[in-house]
């Protein structure tokens, strides 16, 4: 649907925007491990930004006709962003190692994402 297109479109700016943010201002800011916690963030934002907008598209083509797990899937997508991106943005610039705690969440809810990609095509095969 329009809004996981939307919201893909909006985490690949920030990918982008943040990647550059990351290579730019933070440059001589953060040590080697932080520029790559920084680096894999953006890396996993922007793979999940391209999967939203494949959710929106097949969504809005009825493509695999299953959009309940679509829908899911787009929800998990957004929310793995959050939690596993997110937590490595701050734990990047803040070094507080407690934070990577958050980041298998994050994980989890992607592999849900794809997990239900592939049943909703498992199920349209039928």
């Amino acid at each position: 649907m329009k809004k996981f297109i939307v919201t893909g479109a909006l985490h690949g700016f920030l990918a982008v925007a943040l990647g550059a943010f990351g290579a730019h201002a933070l440059e001589g800011v953060l040590d080697d491990y932080g520029r790559g916690v920084w680096e894999t963030a953006v890396q996993y934002q922007m793979f999940h930004a391209t999967a939203l907008l494949v959710v929106g598209l097949l969504m809005s083509s009825k493509l695999l006709g299953e959009v309940k797990q679509l829908n899911l899937a787009g929800i998990f997508f957004n929310l793995g962003i959050v939690f596993f991106s997110g937590s490595l943005y701050v734990l990047a610039i803040s070094g507080i190692k407690v934070l990577g705690a958050v980041t298998p969440i994050g994980g989890v809810l992607f592999l849900a994402g794809w997990v239900l990609i592939i049943v909703s095509a498992i199920k349209h095969a039928r």
